[in-house]
């Protein structure tokens, strides 16, 4: 079993935090997403995608999306549970991991790819070699969208000591992956978001935010 990661992209920083917590170590590949390895031709043999990560099973089964990755290993060895304990707490989790994905995840990478010379023709992931040109104008909605992302985590964190109850979970790696995102961009946590400081400062410093 393997894992094609690139230590600098987000979404395969989200599944090695999550294996991280696990306690799970993979070998992994090294695919240059910024240099566009993912759309060369024996990548895209992999995932015809192009899309980062790529869990391969030793039965040659590849599964791309980090959600579905994520699923397979909770499945495998549940302790410590990620995605929820119970009924109730499993759709907590999803409901607000999709938040943390549409708000924060793909508002930062809506910011990033329409701005950065890198992914002026390829502006959207998941689309191979398809060339999918920047439109600069969605710069500023990606911006809005992330205000709002930032005041959800506030609103969150007033409930409880993390974003999907009292433990920790997925939607608290996506949403620290997304604030470090969106970091690249210049754009950081409120100031005056005192909950949403001090809840980033006790997950940054698990072993998993390392990973």
């Amino acid at each position: 079993m393997k894992l094609y990661d690139c230590r600098v992209a987000p979404n395969p920083r989200r599944a090695r935090m999550f294996l991280a917590e696990k306690g799970i170590a993979l070998d992994t590949v090294e695919v240059d997403i910024l240099g566009g390895e993912n759309l060369q031709a024996a990548f895209l043999a992999i995932n015809p995608r192009g899309l980062l990560p790529v869990l391969e099973l030793d039965d040659g089964t590849r599964i791309d999306e980090v959600m579905s990755i994520c699923r397979y290993f909770e499945e495998l060895q549940p302790a410590p549970r990620l995605l929820g304990r119970d009924a109730r707490e499993r759709a907590i989790v999803t409901s607000r991991q999709r938040k943390m994905e549409f708000d924060g995840m793909i508002a930062a990478s809506e910011v990033f790819r329409n701005g950065h010379a890198d992914f002026a023709r390829r502006s959207l992931p998941g689309a191979g070699s398809d060339v999918l040109p920047a439109i600069p104008a969605l710069i500023e909605r990606g911006r809005q969208t992330l205000a709002r992302f930032f005041h959800w985590l506030e609103v969150y964190l007033g409930e409880a000591d993390y974003l999907a109850g009292d433990a920790f979970s997925m939607v608290d790696i996506t949403a620290v992956c997304a604030i470090d995102f969106a970091g690249w961009c210049d754009i950081h946590v409120p100031p005056g978001n005192a909950r949403t400081l001090d809840w980033y400062t006790r997950v940054s410093a698990r072993p998993s935010a390392q990973a």
